[in-house]
């Protein structure tokens, strides 16, 4: 069970005071805007209602160059070249043209921050107002906190948004849902299910990592529960299964492109719907699109452009995308229809010619590039791991 490491009792003081850049929200998307203003000469503060890497959400999977272009090739656990494709009555082996890798959510959070140079709180922000002086107010459970520029990267419930979707149910939005475990054990290979035995519109997982094994399932449909065909992937593949509420971890996940502007506000991650439909993609389009925030905040630091410009560019970066995401839902929704139908094997057989699968990974992988990780003017010479040399973070403590 996820156990709150954050201030308490007397501890817990007041908490205010104006920021150049605040950003809500500590992990993939925040962290990465934070990443790029590092060196700036901005007054930056990280807020998020956990200590950073303290709440996995993820099977924490992503493009293997994506992890050695940000320096964070130490934090991967296990590297897989093919990819295991299961429906109900066939097995494919898909030899990819590129590599993923799984890695460690607290580690690999932890030696993001230490390429920033941002300050970190913990407080559990409440929603915003906007001043006539050009100031945004974030209210928090501990005080409140002004910033010019603010971004939302709090995740599916956009709570800094105007429309505000924190009373809403997730299952009257446009979300999928995952459920994972990590039973112990090893294995050598990344596998999916699309199999109607499972779940009838989603797919299951299991990703190897070190000592265990992430198996999970995603529905397409979030009023589809997930907890029972979880625990029947698991059963199947012979993992112990810990039945505790503890033992899993997931969330909702939306797939749909939202969008990347909100008043004066940037949204970031979830907070922006940046997760890919079909295959439920978030950390790598998260940092992606992270990455081209902090870039225009930092524009904006240096004097180069105004908030309103950088407003206008994000949300134009983002949009030219858009197509991408809509695509995507598409293919997903087109799946979620045939998983019942032995249509979904002729399609697999359709699509598994080896210079097949090397064209849609490598279109698929284009869509948020690995390559634009060493673009980057915070880092502009790029990072020591890059060369194979150690790279240690700096060290970030829990408050009890």
């Amino acid at each position: 069970m996820t156990t709150r490491a954050t201030k308490r009792g007397a501890d817990r003081t007041p908490l205010s005071g104006d920021w150049d850049v605040l950003i809500c929200g500590a992990s993939f998307a925040g962290l990465s805007v934070a990443r790029e203003l590092h060196g700036s000469g901005a007054r930056v503060l990280l807020v998020d209602r956990y200590e950073i890497g303290e709440r996995q959400t993820s099977a924490c999977a992503i493009p293997t160059q994506w992890l050695e272009h940000l320096g964070l090739a130490s934090t991967i656990r296990q590297t897989f070249g093919d990819l295991h494709i299961h429906t109900a009555d066939r097995h494919f082996v898909w030899t990819l043209p590129w590599t993923f890798s799984t890695f460690d959510y607290r580690p690999l959070c932890e030696a993001l921050y230490a390429q920033t140079d941002a300050e970190f709180e913990t407080a559990t922000v409440k929603g915003r107002t906007e001043g006539p002086d050009g100031l945004i107010t974030v209210h928090t459970d501990r005080g409140d906190l002004r910033a010019p520029l603010v971004v939302d990267a709090l995740g599916w419930r956009r709570l800094l948004g105007t429309g505000r979707l924190a009373g809403v149910k997730p299952t009257e939005l446009p979300m999928s849902r995952g459920l994972e475990i990590h039973p112990p054990g090893t294995g050598e290979d990344l596998e999916l299910w699309l199999d109607p035995k499972y779940l009838r519109k989603g797919y299951g997982w299991s990703f190897p990592a070190g000592d265990e094994v992430r198996v999970g399932m995603g529905s397409y449909d979030p009023r589809h529960h997930v907890r029972k065909p979880t625990v029947r992937i698991a059963d199947d593949l012979g993992r112990a299964v810990d039945d505790s509420p503890g033992a899993y971890q997931g969330n909702f996940i939306p797939h749909k492109m939202r969008d990347a502007v909100d008043g004066h506000v940037f949204m970031a991650g979830d907070s922006a719907g940046h997760c890919y439909p079909t295959t439920a993609e978030g950390i790598r389009p998260a940092i992606y699109y992270a990455l081209a925030l902090g870039r225009e905040l930092r524009r904006v630091i240096e004097g180069d452009q105004v908030r309103d410009q950088a407003l206008e560019r994000y949300a134009a970066f983002c949009e030219e995308d858009r197509w991408a995401f809509r695509w995507l839902l598409r293919v997903q929704r087109a799946a979620g229809m045939m998983i019942p139908h032995p249509a979904i094997t002729t399609a697999f057989e359709s699509l598994s010619h080896p210079r097949t699968v090397a064209w849609m990974w490598n279109k698929y992988l284009a869509l948020a590039p690995p390559a634009y990780a060493l673009d980057s003017p915070a880092y502009p010479g790029g990072l020591a791991s890059e060369r194979g040399e150690d790279v240690r973070p700096r060290e970030v403590v829990a408050t009890e």
